[in-house]
């Protein structure tokens, strides 16, 4: 069974970068077919596809974030990275890592973690 785990910082200042990590239990994050996804949910609104990292590395971006988005991903770790700049209170959110199917479903999610942008 895969397992999602996603940590970084519960407090971030305006202006600042945000950096989440995923870690993925139970199943290889270069396994054909998977999409490595991060998506978030700001309080009292639904969830937001933020973007995602394929099984060989492509990126692909929400386009109201592609601008201020970037994933990576580190193999030797099983884990993949959000980074977002330029944070504001907006982007106060529950932060997820979740695997997209390609062409099917998310089937596996974190936990969620919170993400609070404030001075």
């Amino acid at each position: 069974q895969v397992q999602l785990q996603e940590s970084g910082p519960g407090l971030v200042k305006p202006s600042q970068t945000l950096s989440l990590t995923c870690t993925v239990f139970g199943g290889s994050i270069t396994t054909n077919g998977y999409y490595w996804t991060w998506i978030r949910q700001p309080p009292g609104k639904g969830l937001e596809w933020i973007g995602s990292i394929a099984y060989d590395g492509d990126t692909i971006y929400s386009p109201s974030l592609k601008s201020r988005a970037s994933i990576s991903r580190d193999t030797s770790k099983n884990q993949f990275t959000l980074q977002l700049i330029s944070e504001a209170p907006e982007d106060t959110a529950v932060y997820y890592c979740t695997r997209f199917r390609g062409g099917w479903d998310f089937d596996y999610w974190g936990q969620g973690t919170q993400v609070t942008v404030s001075s």
